[in-house]
């Protein structure tokens, strides 16, 4: 039912109950039925990542297996969970599927407040808060990033980081740590040190930038403090379909 024409609030949201002699407001159950669309409404998710949940994610190796397990009970935990997650691997073999098929069920099952956001896109907003014609400052961005529970950034190191952008966005990240809210990354970049004394032969080895590389030490070391690293292996799902998509 429509809250708008639900019987019970008239369109409110709340209901007053008699509890004990005593009148209490509480939501009305239409309220409650809503909240889950209208917390995906605010999850800014790109409409073509929708529809992607644990379900219909495909699993190819046993490191799309293990990443499955692993977010799936994230989600169990939460929200004593107590780290965020790092999903590592080259394009295309499900790491912002995973993230954010794990907010979809945040939401649905845990009504978590989530937000998914590109990390070229933030770091494109903020820019764009000093233009003097700006409606936004980037103080709105921040307060914005802050406030989500869970936060999944995507494309970790995608923009090559300056010394502005590292210090930003170390202070985004360092913020949502020291008030331990819970953060999802995806990156392409391996962190090579963890590459060399592992001595693993994978995909990893010599794919050029590391993730230090990209995003500077210090924002590294925070980001290893606070999340479990997820490491995805593969050929380009996208790549794949694409050729399919060339067959007669």
């Amino acid at each position: 039912m429509d809250h708008l024409s639900c019987e019970n609030c008239q369109g409110t949201g709340w209901i007053i109950e008699n509890i004990k002699g005593r009148n209490v407001a509480k939501r009305c159950k239409c309220f409650l039925d809503r909240q889950a669309d209208i917390l995906f409404e605010l999850a800014n998710i790109p409409r073509r990542y929708t529809s992607c949940t644990f379900d219909n994610f495909e699993i190819h190796n046993d490191s799309h297996r293990h990443a499955l397990k692993i977010s799936k009970q994230f989600v169990k935990n939460y929200p004593v969970q107590d780290v965020g997650l790092l999903y590592i691997g080259p394009c295309g073999v499900g790491k912002t599927h995973l993230a954010i098929a794990t907010v979809q069920e945040l939401i649905k099952e845990k009504k978590a407040r989530c937000y998914f956001i590109d990390f070229r896109d933030l770091i494109r907003k903020i820019q764009s808060t000093y233009s003097p014609d700006s409606p936004l400052t980037d103080s709105d961005i921040f307060s914005q990033i802050f406030q989500q529970e869970v936060l999944v950034l995507d494309e970790l190191g995608a923009k090559r980081t300056t010394a502005w952008v590292e210090e930003t966005i170390f202070y985004i990240i360092n913020n949502r740590y020291n008030n331990q809210k819970l953060t999802i990354f995806t990156s392409n970049y391996l962190d090579q040190e963890e590459e060399e004394e592992d001595n693993r032969e994978s995909f990893f080895k010599r794919r050029g930038d590391s993730l230090v590389d990209r995003i500077g030490v210090r924002l590294r070391s925070r980001i290893y403090e606070m999340c479990k690293i997820v490491e995805m292996e593969g050929d380009d799902y996208r790549k794949k379909i694409k050729q399919a998509s060339y067959r007669f």
